[in-house]
């Protein structure tokens, strides 16, 4: 009688482009990417929340990366991989909503023109020129930033599927 086992779970190498949750990996750097891209064009300013949008975006790129590698040369065949797969795609999500809300709350006072100065103090800026520029890159970084917690949240799920599969 054959049994299954986390080989046959698991896709190493090139199968990795053919699976769907593994399928993710490119949109994830994509988009991740260009949060990371978008945000770091703009002043990081409030530096606070925008610092934390900025760690999510390269923590989860940096790792993204590197469970693709693993995935890719094969590294991934152990029994514990599957729930490792779930779990880091659930951390991801909840990194990536999480910032995402934050970001999507900066991107709106600014838009308000509500900027929060360093010592803590709000004031009014209108948006001219350099000011409307930087509040049309942090709504692209809102909408990439939503994309990529959508797609981490789709790998999350399918991977969940695949771990109870095995």
């Amino acid at each position: 009688m054959a049994s299954t086992t986390s080989a046959d779970v698991l896709p190493t190498g090139g199968r990795i482009f053919t699976s769907i949750p593994d399928l993710f990996f490119i949109p994830e750097f994509v988009f991740g990417g260009l949060v990371w891209i978008l945000v770091a064009s703009t002043r990081v300013y409030p530096d606070h929340p925008l610092g934390w949008v900025m760690f999510v975006s390269v923590f989860c790129f940096v790792f993204t990366t590197l469970w693709f590698f693993l995935f890719l040369c094969g590294a991934n065949q152990s029994s514990i991989w599957p729930a490792l797969d779930t779990f880091y795609h659930f951390l991801a999500v909840v990194f990536y909503l999480s910032a995402s809300v934050i970001l999507a709350y900066i991107t709106v006072l600014k838009g308000w023109g509500i900027t929060i100065n360093s010592g803590g103090t709000v004031s009014l800026v209108p948006l001219i020129r350099e000011g409307l520029k930087i509040y049309r890159l942090d709504i692209a970084a809102v909408v990439m930033s939503y994309l990529a917690t959508l797609l981490y949240f789709l790998h999350a799920i399918f991977s969940a599927i695949r771990w109870q599969r095995a």
